[in-house]
């Protein structure tokens, strides 16, 4: 099954994620399949960049998200395009 899932990267104490759809079975910092965007929740609001295409399409794909990485869809309105699509 693949997930869309955070992979951390940055220093310590100074965390810096990738957005990225990954199959579940791999490790969080492991192999993946594509990265969709990146978060900084150190910034000051939570600097969140989605490739709104991508995420749309492993989505459709039947990707599975995380609820972190849920939250973020939901707050970039990624998500409610998402459900749109699926009552036409």
């Amino acid at each position: 099954m693949v997930k869309i899932r955070l992979q951390r990267t940055g220093a310590k104490n100074n965390p810096h994620y990738r957005v990225v759809a990954a199959d579940s079975r791999s490790p969080r910092d492991g192999k993946f399949i594509d990265i969709l965007g990146h978060y900084h929740p150190a910034e000051i609001k939570g600097q969140t960049t989605l490739d709104k295409e991508k995420v749309l399409n492993w989505l459709g794909k039947g990707a599975q998200p995380t609820g972190t990485v849920l939250n973020l869809i939901k707050n970039e309105g990624i998500w409610a395009e998402y459900k749109q699509s699926l009552k036409k």
